[in-house]
């Protein structure tokens, strides 16, 4: 499914905005979903990282489970999803349109 993002573009005649669409490439689309993947694995190992360090320091009984629940929580937390990479890259398009 292809993505397609609207932005304002403005212009000396009007002082209301015209509406652009940006549609990604089926490329690029899988160029910003595997950056989105590559960087959600980096932010999951680290949330498990910070989730190990949380236990210890508290002194806490590290249940495999436990650790990936902290886990998942510090991850929902902080994880970049697909859409903003996609959104990226199409205001990225759409400026160099400009």
């Amino acid at each position: 499914m292809a993505f397609i993002k609207s932005f304002p573009k403005t212009s000396n005649k009007s002082p209301y905005p015209r509406w652009e669409e940006v549609k990604l490439d089926p490329e690029e689309e899988q160029e910003a979903e595997f950056r989105a993947r590559m960087r959600n694995i980096e932010i999951m190992k680290q949330c498990m990282e910070d989730a190990m360090r949380i236990f210890n320091e508290k002194n806490l009984k590290r249940y495999q489970t436990d650790l990936i629940s902290v886990s998942i929580a510090l991850f929902e937390k902080r994880a970049s999803h697909e859409i903003f990479w996609k959104e990226s890259k199409a205001k990225e398009k759409f400026d160099l349109n400009a």
